[in-house]
């Protein structure tokens, strides 16, 4: 096999287990009425300030799972905001604990120069999406 063919097998298979890997992690018995799509939303909303609910229009299933508030503005009572309610912000949490323990054992044992060139290759590869992305 060459280096393109590796290349491609690899990330290929590697987009593939992330996600079977992500969801058997963040679907638990506690989270097993959401999606990781609705765990990607949710992280969208984060633990901040209110979005605005155009800002994050796929959120509609996750609200109606108790995972997400709606409410009005203050200012403008027409704009309808969003924001994680209590059981949101624990599987924020549960996501978010997934990606620190997953990047931390891809960066252990490491060194500088290691860590320095796989940094630029994702850099690439998430540079190569979201160009991509835009041309279609």
């Amino acid at each position: 096999m060459n280096s393109y063919e590796t290349v491609n097998d690899v990330l290929v298979k590697l987009f593939n287990e992330i996600m079977d890997v992500e969801e058997r992690a963040l679907i638990t018995s506690e989270y097993k009425d959401i999606s990781v799509n609705d765990m990607h939303v949710i992280e969208a909303i984060g633990i901040r300030e209110p979005k605005n609910m155009s800002t994050v229009a796929r959120a509609v299933s996750v609200v109606k799972k108790g995972y997400v508030e709606r409410s009005r503005s203050e200012e403008d009572r027409r704009v309808v905001l969003v924001s994680l309610s209590e059981k949101g912000e624990k599987a924020y949490f549960h996501h978010r604990m997934f990606h620190e323990k997953m990047v931390m054992e891809i960066l252990d044992g490491m060194d500088e120069k290691e860590t320095e060139v796989l940094t630029g290759a994702l850099t690439k590869l998430q540079k190569f999406f979201r160009t991509y992305g835009n041309e279609k």
